[in-house]
């Protein structure tokens, strides 16, 4: 692909002129041509929709999600697995962000590390892809949609026969092409030109939080909108789970906690409370209903 031609790298007539401005006319461009994001995003959720039952499908037999991008895309990549375990209690390695030059690139940009096609697949089998046959899954991050080290990627991840999530904002580039499902909202040209950590940036992160969310909601890690299996590790987390088990049970913040202390785990806490049953009945009504709250509430009643 001819990158001056992609949409991400062409010129946006509205900010032609962003240096000759004053500082609030600079910013009220730069909040303008941002809020058109979240339009370009909705466009898309007809595909975001069909990803995140497809990985749901994957991870619920024992699969993995794999992030993978160079530069803007994977830091994003790994910020949104990272926060996967402190948001709702899941093992470290069931969201994997893999960022091109590795974890030196968060910090300081490695722009060479995206050129090698054939290092994107190394990586992602070096970080365990695979290691449930077929049932991993690998979602490709790149703005501009050619990125090399992520098609090398995409293409092993074929080749292990798992599914391929193609995120990018050019419209028929080789990200989209090659994915077994692509999500590509179009945000066009960056306020500054080339700048995909703008809008580009923006409309990834959106996605990425649409694709952890939807598929930690669909595990069940979620009641109502309360993060059910938040781990109480620090003395902030202690008070949100005890108001989380405030809010889902309609006890008292001296009830949440004994309920806390007692069973050192949100769910497990808001079941026993709402059924009225002890510790070791509650436990088991969630193993048996695959650790989700309300298919464990519906099921006793």
């Amino acid at each position: 692909m001819q990158l001056g031609t992609l949409l991400t790298e062409t010129r946006n007539p509205k900010s032609e002129k962003i240096d000759a401005v004053s500082t609030e006319e600079m910013l009220r461009i730069i909040n303008d041509e941002e809020a058109t994001v979240a339009t370009r995003v909705r466009e898309v959720l007809p595909q975001i929709a069909k990803a995140v039952d497809a990985i749901h499908e994957r991870v619920a037999k024992g699969g993995r999600l794999f992030y993978m991008g160079a530069g803007t895309s994977g830091r994003l990549g790994v910020l949104d697995a990272s926060e996967c375990p402190p948001t709702y209690g899941v093992p470290r390695d069931m969201v994997v962000g893999i960022i091109a030059g590795g974890d030196p690139a968060l910090r300081v940009s490695e722009e060479g590390a995206e050129d090698s096609r054939e290092q994107g697949g190394v990586d992602l089998l070096l970080n365990g892809f695979n290691q449930s046959p077929g049932l991993d899954v690998l979602i490709g991050i790149a703005a501009s949609g050619r990125t090399p080290y992520v098609l090398g990627a995409m293409e092993t991840a074929r080749k292990h026969g798992c599914l391929t999530v193609g995120l990018s904002c050019v419209p028929g580039s080789p990200v989209e092409q090659e994915a077994d499902i692509a999500i590509t909202p179009a945000t066009g040209a960056e306020v500054v030109t080339g700048s995909t950590r703008m809008k580009a940036g923006t409309a990834t992160k959106m996605v990425l939080n649409m694709l952890s969310t939807g598929l930690m909601v669909k595990l069940g890690y979620v009641y109502g909108n309360l993060m059910t299996n938040v781990q109480a590790s620090n003395e902030k987390l202690v008070d949100r789970a005890e108001r989380i088990i405030m809010e889902a049970t309609g006890v008292d913040r001296a009830r949440a906690a004994v309920l806390l202390k007692e069973t050192n785990s949100v769910r497990t806490s808001i079941v026993m409370q709402k059924l009225g049953i002890v510790r070791s009945e509650a436990e088991s009504a969630l193993e048996s209903a695959g650790q989700n709250v309300r298919w464990a509430l519906e099921k006793q009643r």
